[in-house]
């Protein structure tokens, strides 16, 4: 299929458009679809999915991408099913005006148009790393913003569990199910199978072994499959060394089990790793606990604008397994958004930050605020030290004395410094510095990353600051509308790359509908 851009995006003489009576016209000129065809349809980049179809102009020409991606953005805005969304583009002149199609004989699309699209999106980014939806969605937040004029020195992140459509299983069932699935493929190669293992194959077999047994049996029958997999490995033919059945036994037996003077037993549980195997048909799933929660799936990074006036756009989102970090996710976006030719304010909760990010942050011309600190806060006195960093010395303490002796440890950071028992005696932050006695001296232990924590206990009480945290709260209504509007936690996709080009539409979604209520005077019909 070879890649054409659109060419019919101009209305002609046979769009329905003109046969309307003026009212009609009036209605339509008030429509959301007038906003989405000028404002989101127009400005998305076909160019940029050109290496998904083939370079050859002698084959068929290619369903327009605009077509399918502005498609693909009112499907989540409408919550419908594909089979929904073609029916509406077939028979709803307003979805046909947002998306040009009107002029078009047939409407360009088919009951595979959108899932063909959709692998085509998943096997680019497996094999390339680029993920072109998120690419083309943040284009547009940036095009959006520039329309809507909006202040964008300002930006907030948070970040929110994402549900894994996936069922719970047991470490008896994730075992049992790999080994059952491995033997199922050797079935379908016309592979040679041992008796041993011909009952995996057996319809009620699962039910047999797990569920309609007593639970004292528990062990006995997770050390039986572990044997079975492990012996059913060893009889894998080469040709399947590369089925995903072969690499998820692998990894199933790696992580669940150890070798013993007796052979392969069960790992104890407290030595199962987060990252290990939740199901076989989400490999990609991990596994955390949360604020007392257990979840299973992945985390969503969010960033958006927060102005003073106009829409909050969000201009920056990601996925991975819930494993990461929220310091590794303002790590990613620091790099990402790079340096800046204006100062930008970066508002997120305290797990975000760190002395490390936040001067990564500063050394691109980005501020860096955190609402908290992780771990107990220092004495804000501590902020008083005056240490030269290129000499390795402390100059003064709070109460401006100079220590006899300094030493720095480079390998931890670490400042000591010791005073005279004569300096400390009438000091008034004695209590507060940190000082330990000695019999003939004090001494205080310090790093130059306790000094910009208590400097920013103190920022952390300006009145300016706390108009910032106030700021921050917006954005935490980003999850609560993934869940309730969008069902974030049951897209009927699994594997990391589907479900963030779900996620990836989803936010589209959220900009196109707050640009389109942000466009105060009707726009006027093409």
């Amino acid at each position: 299929m070879a890649f054409v851009t659109n060419s019919n995006q101009q209305f002609n003489f046979n769009d329905p458009l003109y046969s309307l009576t003026e009212r009609e016209k009036k209605y339509l000129e008030k429509s959301w679809a007038v906003g989405f065809y000028k404002l989101i349809f127009s400005s998305i980049n076909e160019e940029r999915f050109k290496d998904l179809y083939s370079s050859n102009p002698a084959s068929r020409p290619n369903t327009p991408v605009n077509v399918i991606f502005g498609a693909l953005i009112l499907k989540e805005l409408f919550a419908l099913t594909d089979d929904e969304l073609i029916e509406r583009m077939m028979f709803d002149m307003l979805f046909q005006h947002a998306l040009g199609t009107g002029s078009f004989e047939e409407q360009p699309v088919s009951d595979r148009t959108f899932s063909r699209f959709r692998e085509r999106l998943y096997n680019y980014e497996i094999e390339t790393g680029r993920d072109l939806v998120q690419e083309e969605m943040e284009a547009l937040a940036d095009s959006f913003a520039s329309f809507s004029g909006v202040n964008r020195s300002i930006r907030r992140m948070d970040s929110l569990m994402v549900a894994s459509n996936c069922k719970k299983m047991s470490r008896l069932e994730i075992m049992y199910t790999c080994v059952a699935n491995m033997v199922k493929r050797m079935k379908k190669q016309d592979e040679l199978i041992s008796d041993q293992y011909k009952h995996y194959l057996e319809e009620d077999d699962v039910n047999k072994i797990i569920y309609h047994r007593r639970s004292d049996g528990l062990e006995e029958r997770l050390q039986e499959v572990i044997h079975d997999g492990v012996n059913l490995s060893k009889q894998v033919p080469d040709s399947l060394y590369d089925s995903s059945e072969f690499r998820l036994l692998q990894r199933v037996l790696r992580e669940q089990t150890e070798s013993t003077p007796n052979g392969p037993k069960p790992k104890d549980k407290a030595q199962i790793k987060t990252d290990s195997l939740q199901n076989p048909s989400d490999p990609d799933a991990t596994y955390r606990k949360k604020a007392g929660k257990d979840h299973k799936g992945y985390t969503a990074n969010i960033v958006e604008l927060s102005p003073n006036e106009g829409p909050n756009y969000i201009t920056h989102y990601d996925l991975k397994p819930n494993t990461y970090s929220d310091q590794s996710f303002a790590e990613d976006i620091i790099e990402n958004l790079g340096e800046q030719e204006d100062e930008l304010i970066l508002i997120a909760d305290g797990a975000f930050g760190s002395e490390d990010i936040k001067s990564a942050a500063k050394d691109n011309n980005i501020q860096l605020l955190t609402t908290a600190l992780i771990g107990k806060s220092p004495e804000p006195i501590l902020s008083e030290f005056q240490i030269d960093e290129e000499q390795g010395k402390v100059l003064s303490c709070p109460g401006g004395k100079e220590p006899i002796k300094t030493t720095y440890y480079p390998k931890t950071g670490m400042y000591r410094a010791v005073f005279q028992k004569t300096d400390c005696a009438n000091c008034p932050y004695r209590t507060n510095c940190s000082m330990k006695e000695q019999k003939k001296s004090n001494v205080v232990s310090i790093t130059s990353k306790t000094i910009a924590r208590a400097k920013q206990v103190i920022h952390m009480g300006s009145q300016a600051y706390k108009e910032f945290a106030k700021k921050r709260n917006g954005i935490e209504g980003i999850p609560s509308l993934l869940r309730r509007r969008y069902d974030i936690d049951h897209v009927p996709v699994r594997g990391l790359v589907r479900l963030k080009t779900w996620l990836g539409f989803k936010i589209g979604a959220i900009n196109s509908k707050r640009l389109l209520k942000s466009v105060q005077e009707p726009i006027k019909c093409s």
